[in-house]
């Protein structure tokens, strides 16, 4: 049996290890060698703690992953596989690094992190990468569109990475929740994945049949045009010049390739014809339910002011003036469509905008609980149990949809 040895980083309570070792056959097995999770700001380490508990304390790390890079670097064992869901950030470029020939952005910036690892393993880069972001990060910062992706995909390009990337919604592909996220899978060059890419003469067909993603992930066939980009191989640079003219769009699609430094983008659609899942596929009976996940008759009003309609003028910490509108949410949610987005403020009793919330078969509401936040991101039951609930729920705000990590792994242990 073949072992792809990982890497997790950022690894919150381990999504990204149970959605990979879910996709192990009995010719390739996912192995975690080693793991870091650090929740800056905080004392206790609830996500820590609750990795530990599931999956043992070796080769666990509970430090800021930047004083590990850059003070313990020893302890991170050579790997196959890097994956993480890193947190977005301004990721542009400070300086080079002329001592070590690599790169350094501002301070706390975690992307630089994955880089530094990726650098210092030299000829031990590992040979894959599986990465995950919000879908904005193709449109950051504000002022300077799609510059942030740009000094990533050029920072990968420079140390012989090719790479292909789609924004998947996993609702779309029949899991639970409307959770719309960015992977990016990179091949280091000498693996086959990356001298297939290179060798790709229709990067069009990559993206939307042949790639490894549409593998897992099918998407609709369009007619249209693919958009070409340079980033080349100089993060510095593309860190100063990129969108310097301020475009109000973004170039890069939801959809695309990276080869040396060109790139080639197209937006696409998803194709997939199984069954689908909805939120009341995963709701506890109501008699399982805590009374505290209940709302008061008399607190009601408050939730329902939260979910209206919003137009109201407000000022910007620079004194701009500007007007706020934001619409409708549904109140209270389908249990027939698979549910919203979860977020980190899930949890607590205070009305809220973004808070899930049901009205049960006899008429009550309720908050859902952090055991149905779970099963929402594949999660097994009380996964996270045994830390406070608010901090249950923050850390499933925090969390990925475990069915796409699978599905992604299988399309990896097939095609490599």
């Amino acid at each position: 049996m073949k072992n792809i040895r990982i890497v997790e980083l950022f690894a919150g309570v381990g999504g990204f290890r149970l959605g990979l070792e879910s996709a192990s056959n009995n010719k390739t097995k996912y192995k975690v060698v080693w793991s870091s999770q650090w929740e800056p700001g905080t004392t206790k380490q609830y996500a820590s703690e609750i990795y530990v508990k599931h999956f043992g304390n070796k080769g666990h790390s509970c430090e800021d992953i930047k004083e590990v890079v850059d003070n313990k670097f020893d302890e991170i064992p050579n790997h196959d596989l890097l994956v993480g869901g890193f947190p977005c950030q301004d990721y542009s470029v400070a300086r080079t690094l002329k001592q070590s020939q690599g790169l350094e952005g501002k301070k706390g910036v975690l992307w630089w992190s994955i880089y530094n690892i990726l650098n210092k393993k030299g000829d031990k880069t590992p040979k894959f990468l599986m990465l995950e972001n919000v879908d904005r990060l193709l449109k950051s910062p504000v002022k300077r569109r799609g510059r942030d992706f740009a000094v990533m995909l050029s920072s990968l390009a420079s140390l012989g990475y090719v790479v292909e990337w789609r924004v998947i919604n996993a609702a779309d592909y029949g899991f639970p929740q409307r959770r719309r996220r960015i992977f990016i899978l990179g091949y280091k060059k000498g693996t086959s994945l990356n001298k297939r890419l290179s060798a790709c003469k229709n990067k069009k067909e990559w993206i939307e049949e042949t790639g490894l993603i549409a593998n897992e992930f099918k998407v609709e066939k369009e007619d249209c045009k693919l958009n070409e980009i340079e980033v080349g191989l100089n993060p510095v640079k593309v860190s100063s010049n990129f969108s310097k003219n301020e475009p109000k769009k973004s170039p890069f699609e939801n959809a695309g390739v990276m080869v040396d430094g060109k790139v080639w983008t197209i937006k696409v659609e998803s194709s997939y014809k199984g069954k689908k899942s909805v939120l009341g596929d995963f709701l506890l009976e109501e008699s399982e339910v805590d009374d505290e996940f209940f709302i008061d008759k008399k607190d009601l009003g408050k939730w329902k002011k939260q979910k209206n309609a919003k137009s109201e003028w407000r000022v910007s910490s620079t004194g701009h003036k500007y007007k706020y509108s934001e619409g409708n949410m549904v109140f209270p949610d389908s249990v027939d469509r698979p549910s919203r987005t979860i977020i980190t403020g899930e949890g607590g009793k205070s009305a809220s905008r973004f808070k899930h919330v049901i009205i049960t078969k006899s008429g009550k509401y309720r908050r859902l609980t952090p055991l149905e936040l779970e099963r929402l991101n594949m999660f097994p039951d009380n996964h996270t149990e045994g830390v406070p609930d608010t901090k249950r729920s923050f850390i499933m705000g925090n969390a990925l949809v475990i069915g796409v990590i699978k599905g992604l792994g299988k399309s990896l242990r097939n095609n490599s």
